[in-house]
């Protein structure tokens, strides 16, 4: 039998802020958002500012069911929530699950607290989608059924955030975005997470040479992607999470010196598919 399709397609790759304009055009402006396709299956994971334009993909191609999946609920990962055309369409279906907060913060009750004044001037029930909201403790492996594994670790980010490791025909895609490392002690639940996996996509916001004035922000370099790639055999790495002032000049030159030190690597650019 032929193998189902299998890939991961970037749709909003930079973190904290959208950054619209002529020095982001290559690699792209919007916030967080990835689509993954196991077969007829879409996983949509974040919902930062990259998810409309995937929303409106979705909807011309007239899908009427996926899954959600969020890190954590800080704004770059949640701001394009309201915007999401299938959320207004009575014919689809979308699973939601969230893991980052240990039942502090559910699925539901972030979009209700999210999506309510002053912040945003209607809640969520201008929804007309059925949305099943699903709640889980990071370590649980997910399944979603028709072959398709989830398995999720702890990330060390302020306030919480899950890893994700995607499992589809004996492939894997990782998605480990916020965290934050120590310097000389790589994390053990993400090595674990991301062993032997076809492709990493990591949060390398900071490099190493400035990382220490960042302290506590939350996030992780390249150069320390690169070595969790190279220790847990990863295949593929892509540098994720861009920070607002990083220009495609800049990118372009970090993608050069991420080949370098780890083969595999690339840098993520919104519109750009990858197949383990």
């Amino acid at each position: 039998m032929a193998q189902e399709q299998f890939f991961v397609k970037f749709w909003g790759v930079r973190g904290s802020l959208p950054t619209p304009g002529p020095d982001t055009i290559e690699f792209g402006g919007n916030t967080p958002c990835i689509e993954i396709r196991c077969g007829k299956r879409i996983l949509v994971f974040d919902a930062g500012s990259g998810i409309r334009p995937l929303g409106n993909q979705l909807a011309a191609e007239n899908v009427h069911s996926l899954d959600m999946f969020f890190t954590h609920c800080h704004y770059d990962h949640i701001g394009g929530l309201p915007f999401f055309a299938p959320f207004y369409r009575a014919d689809t279906q979308v699973r939601v699950w969230a893991g980052h907060s240990s039942g502090e913060w559910p699925a539901q009750a972030m979009f209700e607290a999210f999506m309510k004044p002053p912040f945003f001037p209607v809640p969520p029930k201008i929804f007309h989608a059925h949305l099943g909201y699903k709640d889980f403790k990071p370590k649980t492996t997910l399944d979603l059924g028709d072959g398709i594994f989830i398995k999720t670790a702890a990330l060390n980010h302020p306030g919480g955030a899950v890893g994700y490791r995607v499992e589809y025909e004996g492939k894997s895609i990782c998605y480990v975005t916020d965290t934050e490392h120590v310097p000389g002690y790589p994390d053990e639940a993400i090595l674990e997470l991301i062993e032997n996996a076809d492709v990493m996509i990591y949060d390398a916001t900071f490099s190493d040479d400035n990382f220490a004035q960042y302290a506590g922000f939350g996030h992780s370099t390249w150069q320390e992607g690169a070595r969790l790639c190279e220790a847990a055999n990863v295949k593929k790495y892509v540098i994720f999470h861009h920070m607002p002032a990083m220009s495609d000049a800049n990118l372009r030159t970090l993608e050069v010196a991420a080949k370098q030190l780890f083969a595999g690597s690339s840098v993520a650019r919104e519109g750009t598919l990858i197949a383990p």
